[in-house]
């Protein structure tokens, strides 16, 4: 089961469910990255990897904890659809094709180039920080192999020196690549990225895109507040979500205070972490990590 792409889609799918919202006026009806040349573009997504994988299938990158930003060759864009108000400098010379990246300022700068990608008036000063980095190139009928090369290309072609193509490595086998990831984890960075190199690309979440971190983490979607007991009487003891498999299941670990008082709202899109999974698929020992931003 793949989430709404909207919060409209969202509030109607909540609706059905029986679970009541707040006034419709509160959600935004965005379509899912569309295209100002008319095309609808969408994001392809990863999967966790999976121990019975061979890596040396993939070609293997670092996990930017960024903003996911799509190019249509005329505007930047949100997963969301909605458009990036980047400089004109930022944008005006990039390549005239589809690209799919991250905008990104380096490890442990999350929150500041997020600030800075969806303010509604950029500024030059905070945007000369933050750099896109490449690591796909959407609708292209190649191989991943070839559209990683492609993309060294566009990069050395542009001569943008914000414009940057994530690297892609090989690993021989497990060993390899666990010792990559703790290498990484150890740097400041959060974790691997695998791409199958023979896929071909493909919207949605994909079998061929995995993502490898020392602790795994996804979104859900908030359908209620179930209400705290003890301690927490008359605040939010738990948030019940809705996985990206459509399972349901209560998530009342790793907020604090501020939050349990002001949790965040029906309808929203949490990020969780957890250990590992139960025999039915659900989380184990999921703790919250953050909200998603609205796009």
């Amino acid at each position: 089961m793949q989430f709404p792409h909207s919060f409209d889609d969202r509030r109607r799918s909540l609706l059905v469910a029986g679970i009541s919202l707040p006034s419709a006026g509160l959600f935004t009806t965005i379509p899912f990255a569309a295209s100002a040349t008319g095309v609808s573009v969408q994001a392809m997504l990863a999967k966790p990897w999976q121990a019975n994988l061979d890596p040396a299938d993939y070609l293997v990158s670092e996990k930017l904890d960024g903003v996911r930003a799509l190019w249509d060759g005329k505007v930047l864009r949100f997963r969301s659809g909605r458009p990036i108000a980047a400089p004109a400098w930022f944008v005006k010379d990039l390549p005239a094709m589809f690209l799919d990246g991250e905008l990104w300022g380096g490890r442990h700068r999350f929150d500041q180039v997020s600030g800075t990608v969806r303010a509604s008036e950029p500024l030059d000063g905070q945007w000369h920080a933050v750099r896109y980095m490449l690591f796909d190139l959407p609708q292209s009928s190649d191989p991943f192999a070839q559209r990683a090369a492609h993309m060294q290309e566009l990069v050395a072609q542009s001569r943008l020196p914000w414009l940057q193509a994530v690297e892609q490595g090989d690993v021989a086998d497990s060993a390899a690549l666990h010792q990559r990831l703790r290498g990484v984890v150890a740097a400041g960075g959060e974790g691997l990225v695998l791409h199958r190199r023979d896929a071909l690309w493909a919207p949605g979440r994909s079998d061929a895109l995995r993502k490898l971190k020392p602790l795994p983490d996804e979104e859900g979607l908030v359908l209620a507040h179930l209400p705290g007991t003890g301690k927490y009487q008359g605040k939010m003891g738990a948030l019940l979500l809705q996985t990206p498999e459509g399972q349901r299941f209560a998530l009342g670990s790793g907020f604090a205070d501020a939050m349990r008082a002001q949790p965040p709202a029906v309808g929203s899109l949490v990020t969780y972490r957890y250990r590992d999974r139960t025999a039915t698929g659900l989380p184990k020992f999921a703790s919250f990590l953050r909200v998603r931003d609205a796009e």
